[in-house]
């Protein structure tokens, strides 16, 4: 071993390897990973979505609902995928090698890099924005602060991954019970205005969330200590996290939503509600931080010497500047369109992974390509299209309205009330069966 090679190793010896060729540490048990992932779950995003879950005219008790059953599903395939990223110790770019093969798995590895950048770049607009109704300040110091913070973050992933299991999750989730005991304390009649149509629309909300992470989610569990603490972990972690965000959104709404409030308007109506919010600006580092370190571990798929560091810092920069110029909420229909690829490619992985006896799952560098499970990734995209198109305003109104259309051809309620994530994920699971057993008995 040459000097070099034992100076990088002795450097990244308490911290995730710098290129892909150099071994994970395994030293995140079930603790940890339920804190990581409880942290990621308590997300400010989460309540302000929670317009869209929301059955107008319904009891709070069937949103609820909703709510709980959209977590349980999305939660259950992401801890599946973390399972399986902890037992095979890689990335998840890397993952899917052995379900596409090496240069067929570039292609996912694009849509996952232009959804991580963007995600970051939401989330730091997110921050400054809540940070700057706050103070009642301009936005655009919390733009570069938050850039900063997120970018020295993800150099050090492991170590920000402890702080965050140990203390941040705790502080997070002490703000979330201030704001739910001050929400209580008010009247929470039915509300008459809200985005869901029908029950498997709202949770089909609730399910996109969990199901956003589950490209990212081995970048982390390849340090576990254990499948099972991975799995159980992050399903359980992010599932609970959930479900609370969600609830104390909806309940926000409802006790404050007649008055003409939004969600953070909302919550800073409570007493002292503004603190607590700051506390989940605060804790939402860890949401831009996780999104621009898994930039940088995808883009090793790719160039397995890369320094994650370099590229971190890369993306970072990227991602602020972005969030200063852009405006990133004329981008967001277009992540959840990127969101809607990886629905079907999830239940591609999870029954192939989980139907091939231990130790053939190949993620080497040769991994052979295998072609043919592309076409259930396909399939099950269409069929998510076609249940719902995902709205793209704009210059991406006519992608609408060519699925609108084939909605017409084909006889299908454009308000059918269906689970597009539900749809296109059964849709690619029937279709990988016979695809993966017959080629195992040949």
């Amino acid at each position: 071993m040459s000097t070099d090679v034992r100076a990088s190793a002795s450097a990244t010896s308490t911290d995730a390897p710098l290129t892909l060729d150099q071994a994970p540490l395994r030293t995140l048990g079930f603790g940890a990973n339920l804190g990581l992932w409880a942290n990621l779950g308590v997300s400010v995003l989460l309540p302000v979505a929670a317009v869209f879950v929301v059955l107008p005219g319904r009891s709070l008790w069937v949103t609820g609902a909703a709510v709980v059953v959209g977590a349980a599903i999305g939660s259950a395939l992401l801890g599946l995928v973390a399972a399986a990223g902890a037992r095979e110790s890689v990335p998840g770019m890397v993952l899917l090698r052995g379900l596409l093969g090496r240069r067929t798995s570039w292609l996912p590895t694009a849509f996952n890099l232009v959804q991580c950048v963007g995600w970051a770049t939401f989330e730091i607009v997110v921050i400054a924005e809540a940070a700057a109704r706050v103070l009642d300040a301009p936005r655009w110091p919390f733009v570069v602060a938050a850039g900063v913070l997120a970018t020295a973050m993800a150099l050090k992933p492991l170590g920000v991954v402890r702080v965050l299991a140990r203390y941040a999750v705790w502080a997070a989730l002490a703000a979330v019970a201030y704001l739910f005991v001050g929400v209580l304390r008010e009247p929470l009649p039915p509300i008459e205005g809200g985005g869901a149509t029908s029950f498997w629309t709202a949770a089909d909300i609730v399910v996109a969330l969990p199901v956003s992470w589950l490209p990212l989610a081995a970048d982390y569990t390849r340090h576990a200590r254990s499948a099972r603490a991975a799995g159980v972990g992050s399903a359980v972690g992010y599932g609970l996290a959930t479900v609370l965000m969600f609830v104390l959104g909806v309940l926000a709404l409802a006790a404050y939503g007649s008055s003409g409030l939004d969600v953070i308007d909302a919550l800073l109506a409570v007493p002292l509600g503004a603190v607590a919010v700051l506390v989940l600006v605060a804790v939402e580092l860890d949401e831009a931080f996780a999104n621009l370190y898994s930039t940088a571990v995808s883009a090793q798929n790719v160039v397995a010497r890369l320094d994650r560091r370099v590229l971190a810092l890369g993306v970072g920069v990227l991602a602020t500047l972005l969030a200063l110029t852009f405006d990133v909420t004329a981008y967001e229909p277009f992540l959840f369109l990127i969101g809607a690829v990886f629905v079907p490619l999830a239940g591609v992985l999870i029954v192939a992974y989980w139907t091939t006896p231990r130790g053939g799952w190949d993620t080497s560098g040769t991994a052979p390509a295998r072609p043919l499970l592309l076409l259930p990734w396909l399939a099950g995209f269409v069929a998510y299209q076609l249940t719902l198109p995902t709205y793209l305003p704009g210059p991406g109104a006519g992608w609408t309205a060519w699925w609108t259309a084939r909605q017409a051809d084909l006889g299908i309620d454009p308000a059918n009330g269906w689970s597009a994530s539900l749809v296109g994920l059964a849709v690619a699971v029937v279709l990988t069966l016979p695809l993966v057993l017959g080629s195992r008995r040949r």
